[in-house]
């Protein structure tokens, strides 16, 4: 999806919402990963937690795996994917 993203009017289940912002865009990519999920690694964005925080507030089920990672920083980070469908129904991007 792309990187413009302003707006998403979505359906889970029956309820239909709005998401705006970067939340909007948040929720585009995990739409877009499907039941791999996605994490701040593959999908860089500086406030992943606060989007889906953000996201959960609104009614929007979403997943949390953590994963250890290795490398010259080695931890763990987030995975991100949605417990249920989610339909888009509408996309607003900016001009």
């Amino acid at each position: 999806m792309s990187e413009k993203i302003t707006a998403i009017r979505f359906k889970i289940g029956d309820a239909e919402m709005t998401a705006k912002g970067r939340c909007a865009w948040a929720l585009a990519q995990l739409v877009a990963a499907g039941q791999e999920g996605c994490t701040p690694i593959d999908r860089p964005a500086p406030r992943w937690s606060d989007y889906i925080f953000k996201l959960r507030g609104q009614g929007v089920p979403v997943e949390t795996v953590t994963e250890m990672h290795g490398g010259t920083y080695a931890g763990h980070h987030a995975r991100y994917r949605l417990s249920v469908p989610v339909e888009i129904l509408e996309v607003q991007e900016a001009a």
